[in-house]
């Protein structure tokens, strides 16, 4: 896929027009995607470590960069959590794989989820925006074939964007399938 494709549609479309929608004063104050944290919590991962390293595979196949282990900070006797004991798997994506996976995650991937009828239009309060997905066999990078359990994720937009409104309109302008429409 053409990566530039994107970029290029922020700066010469969603860019000028988020300038006029929010009235900037200066190009430095539009909103940009910083960048996308993937994020799988892994709390099974305690009794197999096996887990992990699936999940490691699984994250790294759909988003084509090295996916990582988190590891937890503190023992927790309840949960029979050791400290520093692998508990889930994330990877940051910015500049080009980030834009990339986005035009994937819109395109592709959300589109293939069962009676699908949009994502929830709930910001943070300072422009950023994290999606839960229920399963991973929703991107086309993996066997369904293959899997052994469905698993679960967090996308995370960082943006720039200093109110929820911002956000709000920039990730709409790069295309992210809202359920409501808070003001079109």
């Amino acid at each position: 896929m053409d990566t530039a494709q994107l970029k290029k549609q922020y700066s010469e479309q969603i860019a000028p027009a988020l300038k006029q929608q929010f009235n900037y004063s200066s190009a430095m104050q539009i909103p940009v995607l910083k960048k996308i944290v993937i994020n799988m919590g892994l709390g099974d991962a305690t009794q197999d470590k096996k887990i992990i390293d699936v999940a490691v595979n699984e994250l790294t196949a759909i988003t084509g960069q090295k996916a990582v282990a988190t590891y937890s900070k503190k023992d927790i006797a309840n949960f029979k959590l050791r400290k520093k004991m692998p508990i889930g798997v994330m990877v940051t994506l910015r500049r080009e794989r980030m834009y990339e996976f986005l035009e994937r995650l819109v395109k592709i991937a959300l589109p293939r989820i069962r009676d699908f009828k949009g994502v929830n239009s709930k910001l943070d309060g300072h422009g950023n925006y994290t999606l839960g997905i229920d399963e991973q066999i929703i991107f086309p990078e993996i066997n369904i074939d293959q899997v052994s359990r469905l698993q679960g994720m967090n996308i995370t937009f960082v943006t720039t964007a200093h109110t929820d409104e911002e956000g709000y309109a920039l990730l709409k302008a790069f295309g992210l399938p809202f359920k409501n429409a808070k003001n079109d």
